[in-house]
């Protein structure tokens, strides 16, 4: 078999086929309107959740956004949570530890309770945040909403603002 015969059939063109890089863009969804398509798995309603979001991002506590929001502290809490927002677990690792020890049936609720030294309220909260995942979505939205927001506060972008109050060095 010859050169000729393994390239009978080939034909060359010169078209070549264009290919991109697909993007997928969210940018231009809400977080209200995230909240609205993730609603059934929130403690609360998307209004809700929408109020102890904005509330707690503009300063408030937990529980300054709970009372915004007309919902009880520990569903703020927990909204807070599974949108992704960080520090919200009331147990040191150690708790943790103790409280997935409870959770797989290694120690009595009793004893784990004694061992974290917490009360009922804070343990069922970090009892949820440990049966529960983040819902990853709502988090993208609040974490580009707050970069976003560092961006728009940023010493950069006020730069402009306080531009006629330095010098540029003429004076010097």
């Amino acid at each position: 078999m010859g050169l000729s015969d393994i390239a009978a059939g080939i034909k060359s063109t010169t078209k070549q086929q264009t290919r991109t890089v697909a993007t997928i863009d969210d940018t231009d969804i809400s977080l209200s309107e995230r909240l609205g398509d993730h609603e059934s798995e929130l403690p609360c309603t998307a209004v809700a959740a929408t109020t102890v979001l904005e509330a707690y991002d503009a300063g408030a506590g937990i529980e300054a956004a709970a009372t915004t929001a007309g919902i009880a502290p520990v569903t703020a809490a927990k909204t807070l949570y599974r949108c992704g927002k960080p520090g919200i677990m009331p147990l040191a690792p150690t708790g943790r530890q103790i409280l997935r020890d409870w959770l797989a049936g290694q120690l009595s609720r009793v004893d784990a309770l004694a061992l974290t030294q917490t009360d009922e309220p804070t343990f069922a909260l970090a009892t949820y945040i440990e049966t529960h995942e983040i819902i990853e979505p709502i988090a993208d939205v609040t974490r580009r909403d707050t970069a976003n927001s560092f961006c728009d506060h940023s010493s950069v972008s006020q730069h402009g603002k306080f531009a006629e109050t330095s010098n540029d060095g003429a004076n010097l």
